[in-house]
């Protein structure tokens, strides 16, 4: 695994030097030290860092918070403040860079690790879920074209057809996607699947369960059947009337 890059951006020289001996023994690689918000943006364009520790009161005429800003705005890489102001009004300024943790000087050596561990674990996360959450905009933005679906399940995306989707049965904080030869479970929820779901062709019919409406192989209320896997699905008394709106009655 490739060591993780830090810049440094501390206008003390002696307590600069020390975080990179202590990033050193710890086996994460200083990029650079800069003592300016202007040079570690430019530090950052060139290095491109995992993390940025930035001191909060910088000399000059950017600040470490302005610096921050841009940062994440601009390269979306995790800042952690270094600062010997626990002031509540400092605090309060610092939290418009969104950072990713705060490490109050004096520090310690196992503080400094902790804080830069959770702070690169977070992003990681965040990027995880962006990504998701883009994905699934895409998928919602675009369902009137679409044909299909990816869902994420068994550490992949699986491809799966609006067409071949009997229904979708909701289990705690997952659903499970029934299709023709194959069922899917994946973390979201029923509202979720609502969204992406032709409307023309699904109909809740329970908080639980969501069917595709030419699937449907009889009714008897309270009860419905669903064609060739024959499962017996409830009709909620909320949704019965929108479940009936949506059949063809003679």
């Amino acid at each position: 695994m490739s060591k993780i890059k830090v810049l440094i951006v501390e206008d003390e020289s002696i307590v600069a030097k020390d975080i990179q001996n202590i990033l050193n023994g710890l086996g994460y690689s200083v990029v650079s030290i800069v003592s300016s918000g202007e040079k570690a943006l430019s530090e950052v364009e060139k290095h491109m860092p995992n993390l940025v520790l930035m001191d909060i009161m910088l000399k000059g005429d950017m600040t470490g918070i302005q610096s921050a800003e841009i940062i994440r705005e601009r390269y979306d890489i995790p800042v952690v403040f270094l600062t010997a102001y626990a002031d509540e009004n400092t605090i309060e300024k610092a939290k418009s860079a969104i950072p990713y943790g705060y490490i109050i000087k004096p520090f310690k050596e196992k503080e400094l690790e902790t804080t830069i561990e959770m702070a690169i674990n977070k992003h990681m996360a965040d990027m995880e879920l962006k990504k998701e959450r883009d994905l699934l905009h895409s998928i919602v933005v675009n369902k009137d074209e679409k044909d299909s679906i990816f869902v994420r399940a068994d550490y992949r995306l699986n491809k799966v057809n609006f067409a071949d989707i009997f229904f979708v049965e909701a289990l705690k904080d997952y659903v499970v996607i029934n299709t023709s030869d194959n069922i899917y479970t994946t973390h979201t929820t029923m509202k979720e699947m609502m969204r992406i779901l032709p409307e023309k062709d699904f109909v809740r019919v329970h908080r639980s369960y969501i069917v595709r409406l030419d699937k449907i192989f009889s009714i008897k209320y309270p009860d419905l059947v669903i064609e060739g896997k024959m499962k017996v699905i409830p009709i909620g008394g909320l949704y019965r009337k929108e479940l009936f709106s949506r059949l063809n009655l003679i």
